[in-house]
């Protein structure tokens, strides 16, 4: 990534694979330029934010021109670390991390799930999705070139699995459980409750609907 990249704010940093993501259909399609308003109604964010999170970066369009979409590919990519690759490990293969498993986040080339662990013997040995499935027992002798991990194990074993993986040098987890994890302030920990979004989801519907003058 650039040497600046502290500098820009964690919503802007956000929403990069957003950009990405609907830069690089734009390419697959044969598109040469898009503008910051056809950005904004593709991903939903207003168009004075998509530029000021663009000046973060320098100079990446023209006035009256718009934006060189494979320009901005190639440069959201290596911004993103997209010509690295990321392996991960799933922790829990239950019905949401079988779900992970057969998905492996197929259309993110540099990320994908290598190995899962599980403490059902039933599960153990077993191949989902083109990745094996370990014991729970045997989690650090696998981890030594793992940075990051998802977490879909019951609550009752989160805190746990967490300090065994930040113990083996994890650095980044995704938790997909309702447990508040607490781990070193060097970890990076993204927390992401299906049930809480869900609920957040039909409030926004109930009392911040699309049409509304005043909705943000």
């Amino acid at each position: 990534m650039m040497s600046n990249q502290h500098k820009i704010p964690q919503a802007t940093a956000k929403r990069l694979p957003l950009y990405y993501r609907f830069l690089n259909n734009l390419h697959i399609q044969g598109k040469s330029r898009v503008s910051s308003r056809e950005l904004s109604e593709a991903i939903k964010v207003d168009s004075a934010t998509i530029r000021r999170d663009f000046s973060y970066f320098g100079a990446l369009g023209k006035k009256g021109y718009g934006y060189n979409v494979e320009y901005l590919l190639g440069f959201f990519r290596k911004t993103l670390d997209q010509d690295e690759n990321t392996p991960v490990a799933l922790i829990g293969v239950g019905n949401l991390g079988t779900a992970f498993l057969n998905y492996n986040f197929t259309k993110n080339n540099n990320t994908k799930i290598e190995m899962a662990f599980d403490a059902d013997k039933q599960k153990v040995g077993s191949t989902i999705g083109d990745v094996q499935v370990h014991h729970i027992d045997e989690l650090e002798d696998y981890l030594d070139k793992i940075s990051v991990a998802i977490l879909t194990v019951p609550v009752s074993e989160a805190q746990n699995i967490t300090d065994r993986l930040v113990d083996a040098g994890i650095s980044g987890i995704l938790n997909f459980t309702p447990a508040r994890i607490t781990v070193p302030d060097s970890i990076r920990v993204h927390h992401i409750d299906l049930a809480v979004e869900l609920q957040s989801l039909v409030y926004f519907m109930k009392h911040y609907p699309l049409n509304d003058d005043n909705d943000e």
